[in-house]
């Protein structure tokens, strides 16, 4: 893999980092203020902050691959 490669590699890894923190962030948002009354929205965010994380840690272990190799 080139440097330029790694280095769009690495870019992605941080924006997919970004994302799923952000997930997690309304996650935490909807547990630490509105539940039990916003229990409704629980299996949307918690599946798309599963989606984030699942992305995050796909693209992380390319990199880590690629950064071995």
């Amino acid at each position: 893999m080139s440097n330029d490669e790694l280095r769009e590699l690495d870019r992605e890894v941080k924006r997919l980092k970004r994302l799923a923190g952000e997930q997690a962030a309304r996650l935490h948002d909807l547990v630490e203020e509105r539940l039990p009354a916003a229990w409704p929205e629980l299996p949307e965010i918690s599946q798309a902050t599963l989606l984030a994380c699942q992305a995050w840690a796909e693209a992380n272990a390319r990199l880590q691959v690629a950064l071995k190799g």
